[in-house]
Formats: C-alpha cells, sequence, structure tokens
C-alpha cells in the first residue's frame, strides 16, 4: 500500500468528500484535497501547479480553494483563486490552516480535513454565497498525486 493510499481510508475518502458536497451548499466556491507523497521543492510552488493542472483557475467566478496536503512533506497549503484573493482580507485563511493543522498534528488527518473544508465553506459564503443558479464546477473526489 502506497503512502497515499495509507493517509486515509475509503471511508474516511468518502467523508471528506461529502464535507465538500456540503460546504459548497453554503457557496458558490469550489473546494478541493489533493493529496500527494512530497511536494518535491516548496509547498506552495506545488499546489499552485496543481491547482493550475486541475483547472481550477477556470471557474467562472474564479472562486476556488484548493487544499494540498504533502504526506512525506508534513506540509499542507491552502491556495485560493484570484477572485477570492482580490476580496478577503489577508488573514482569511489562517483560521482554517490553524484548525488544520491543530489536527494533523494530534494525527486526526480526516477530522482536519473535515473541519478545514466546513470552515472554508463558511468563509467563503461572506464573499461567495450559493445561489440557485450554482453548477458544481469542479469534481468534489480527492485527487492524488
Amino acid at each position: 500500500m502506497s503512502e497515499i493510499e495509507a493517509f486515509l481510508t475509503a471511508s474516511e475518502e468518502r467523508d471528506i468528500v461529502e464535507a465538500i458536497r456540503l460546504a459548497e451548499l453554503n457557496t458558490s466556491g469550489e473546494i478541493k484535497v489533493h493529496i500527494e507523497k512530497t511536494a518535491n521543492g516548496d509547498a506552495t510552488n506545488r499546489a499552485l501547479e496543481v491547482f493550475h493542472t486541475l483547472k481550477m483557475d477556470n471557474t467562472k467566478l474564479q472562486n476556488a480553494v484548493l487544499i494540498y496536503v504533502a504526506i512525506e512533506d508534513k506540509n499542507f497549503v491552502i491556495y485560493g483563486d484570484v477572485g477570492i484573493n482580490n476580496v478577503v482580507p489577508n488573514n482569511f485563511w489562517n483560521s482554517t490552516k490553524d484548525i488544520i493543522q491543530s489536527h494533523f498534528k494530534a494525527g486526526n488527518f480526516k477530522q482536519g480535513l473535515v473541519e478545514g473544508i466546513q470552515k472554508s465553506g463558511e468563509l467563503l459564503k461572506t464573499y461567495f454565497p450559493y445561489s440557485y443558479l450554482d453548477t458544481n464546477e469542479l469534481s468534489n473526489d480527492i485527487s492524488k498525486g
């Protein structure tokens, strides 16, 4: 079993996908989780690469957010698209980061991601409220590298 497959069980992955689905009921924002073994360098730069590879920069309102996790590096990045970053304060993701980090430090990876996703949905709701016209532009599935 690879390190990526061992990071979360199938049941935990389903819980995370469900958390994304529920969080996106609050916002027109798109939330995605990507997990890989290592960033092979700077995690923020790698998160940006993954963001573009997954075409997350193609959402209509440019309001996608990526939660990127590099398992071996023990690192994660929350990366919001330009539409988000143009309207939110600089410290916008700090509360989400703190939630994820506290759970990760305790080895509760699923819970950290679920609560981080929930918090992201709550925060995005203020700037990007859900509309009945909203379509799910990105798959809620976890991507893996």
